[in-house]
C-alpha cells in the first residue's frame, strides 16, 4: 500500500511538473505575441489554457482521493493540501498570460511603443520564478523556495520602472496613452506572475518547515518564528 501510494505521489509531481512547463511556455508565447506581433503565437497561448484548465480539475481529484483513501502522515497530509493550492495557482498565472495576448490581440493593430526591453526581461524572471517554485514544491526544497521569494523584489522594480517609462511617454504624447495603459498592464499581469509564484515558494516553506510565511513582508527574507495561532 505505501508503495503505491508513493507511485501516485510522483505521478502528482509530474503533473504539477507538467502544468508548470505548460504555463512558462504560454507566458513566452504571450509575451512574444507583444514583442514581435506574431499573430501565430496567440492560438497556442488560448490552447494551452485548456489543457491546463481540465489539468486543474485532474489534480484536485487525484488530491482529494490520495487524501480520502491512504489517510497520509502529517509531512505528506501538508504536501497534498499544499498541491492543491499550487495546482490553483498554477491555473491563475495561466490566466494572465491569456491576459496578455488578449492585450497584443490590441496591441498588433496600432503602433510598436516602447519599453520592449523591460517586458521580455520581467518575462524572463517571471517565467523562472515559475518553474523554481514548482522544483521547489515538488522537491520540498525550502531554499529554493527563499530564492524565489528574493526575485519577487527585482520583478516589482521592473515593474515600477516600466511605470515611469510609460508615464513619461504619455505626458509627451497623448495620442500614445492606448497603447501605453496596454503595456502597462501587460507589465501587471507580469508582475502577478511572479506574485502566484510568489504564493507557491510561501506553500512550500509551510510544506517544509510548517511555518506559515503569509502576509509577513518583514519574514519573507528571514523567516525566524514558527507560525502562531492568535490567542
Amino acid at each position: 500500500m505505501e508503495r503505491h501510494f508513493d507511485e501516485q505521489l510522483q505521478a502528482l509531481k509530474s503533473h504539477l511538473m507538467k502544468m508548470s512547463a505548460l504555463a512558462e511556455v504560454m507566458i513566452a508565447d504571450a509575451v512574444k505575441t507583444i514583442v514581435e506581433r506574431e499573430k501565430e503565437a496567440v492560438a497556442p497561448v488560448y490552447e494551452r489554457e485548456e489543457i491546463v484548465n481540465q489539468m486543474e480539475i485532474e489534480i484536485d481529484e487525484c488530491c482529494m482521493t490520495l487524501i480520502a483513501l491512504n489517510q497520509p502522515a502529517a509531512s505528506d497530509l501538508r504536501f497534498l493540501i499544499g498541491a492543491v493550492k499550487t495546482n490553483a495557482e498554477l491555473e491563475r498565472l495561466a490566466d494572465e498570460a491569456v491576459n496578455i495576448v488578449q492585450k497584443a490581440e490590441h496591441l498588433m493593430n496600432t503602433p510598436p511603443l516602447k519599453p520592449f526591453e523591460i517586458i521580455p526581461g520581467m518575462a524572463v524572471i517571471a517565467r523562472g520564478m515559475v518553474r523554481d517554485s514548482l522544483r521547489a514544491f515538488v522537491n520540498r526544497n525550502g531554499t529554493l523556495a527563499r530564492d524565489v521569494l528574493q526575485r519577487d523584489d527585482q520583478l516589482d522594480q521592473l515593474k515600477a520602472r516600466c511605470a515611469n517609462i510609460l508615464s513619461a511617454l504619455m505626458m509627451e504624447n497623448s495620442s500614445a496613452v492606448p497603447q501605453a495603459l496596454d503595456l502597462l498592464l501587460v507589465a501587471r499581469y507580469l508582475e502577478r506572475i511572479g506574485d502566484h509564484a510568489t504564493n507557491i515558494a510561501e506553500i512550500t516553506i509551510f510544506v517544509v518547515e510548517g511555518l506559515d510565511v503569509r502576509h509577513h513582508a518583514d519574514e519573507k527574507r528571514k523567516v525566524n518564528r514558527p507560525f502562531a495561532h492568535p490567542a
